[in-house]
């Protein structure tokens, strides 16, 4: 199966937790046992599984992206704005793809574990590509 999930980031940079909107994908899809690909077609954007019980995480991770890769004005590659150089980095430090295991109908996610899409050229409408599939 094969889904599109379409989300309006709400600023600049933002982490937005969608494992609820993959999940509903996966039960629709009726895969038991599988894998479930997750893939950003943006070059100022990527995805992350990490924490999403303390809203203070997400805090944390964007200031320390912040701090590791700072807007700035030198960058040499500067197609619409420095930010816009920044948010390439960033994205390619964390990568625009995840891929979770399906199992019993559902993701096989940690207690704490939550998937996080990565802004960081908002606010814009964003979309993650998602497939579901089945072993074989």
């Amino acid at each position: 199966m094969l889904k599109t999930i379409v989300l309006d980031t709400p600023e600049k940079e933002s982490l937005t937790n969608i494992t609820a909107a993959v999940e509903e994908v996966v039960k629709a899809s009726g895969v038991q046992e599988g894998i479930c690909v997750l893939y950003v077609p943006h070059t100022t954007a990527g995805l992350i599984n990490n924490s999403g019980m303390d809203p203070a995480t997400a805090v944390d991770l964007l200031d320390e992206l912040r701090r590791l890769v700072p807007t700035r004005v030198d960058f040499k590659h500067q197609y619409d704005t420095p930010a816009d150089a920044a948010g390439h980095i960033k994205s390619s430090l964390l990568g625009v793809s995840q891929t979770l295991i399906v199992t019993g109908g559902q993701l096989a996610l940690g207690h704490s574990q939550s998937i996080l899409f990565c802004e960081f050229d908002g606010p814009r409408q964003r979309r993650v590509i998602v497939r579901v599939m089945a072993d074989v």
